[in-house]
């Protein structure tokens, strides 16, 4: 069975006028490019309350780094009190969103992800002690760059959020 460790938990807020197409747009082409993430949306639920809209979407993205490790990152997003509003850009008045976001973001990672020190007892063993022994400095490697990857994007969403609240 594959070990797996939590490496990285962060969460997001924001208040404000967005577009929201550019937005899921944006996310999503960041995790799969950036990040090189294979994507699959796990729920998208849209519920009608009024002249708003209330959005709950997961998405669980993973990628395959060695034949020992996968990072898996899951986000959630929960959109509140989505109303379409127009807004004044210059001299021209373009559609756009406002509502309240809230982005969980989670990563993850896998070792022996296919199984094969899972067998029997002694290859168990014998994956305790290339893992604590062998390849201590690798893991953290790999426990670095995942967490890089996922602060990274919490950093590109929030400044992705905050310039569009500006225009």
């Amino acid at each position: 069975m594959a070990e797996k460790e939590e490496i990285y938990s962060s969460g997001i807020k924001y208040k404000g006028i967005f577009s929201f197409k550019d937005y899921y747009k944006f996310c999503y082409e960041w995790l799969t490019e950036e990040v090189g993430l294979d994507l699959g949306e796990k729920k998208y639920k849209e519920q009608v309350v009024g002249n708003s809209k209330n959005i709950e979407i997961k998405w669980e993205g993973t990628k395959k780094i060695t034949d020992y490790f996968k990072w898996v990152i899951k986000v959630s997003f929960l959109i509140l009190d989505l109303q379409e509003v127009e807004i004044q850009k210059g001299s021209a008045k373009i559609k756009s969103n406002k509502g309240s976001v809230k982005v969980k973001i989670s990563g993850t990672l896998v070792r022996d992800y296919n199984g094969e020190f899972s067998n029997s007892g002694f290859k168990k063993f014998l994956r305790e002690i290339y893992d604590k022994w062998v390849i201590p400095s690798r893991i953290e490697q790999m426990e670095d760059k995942l967490a890089g990857k996922c602060d990274g994007f919490s950093s590109q969403i929030k400044a992705y959020l905050d310039l569009e609240g500006k225009k």
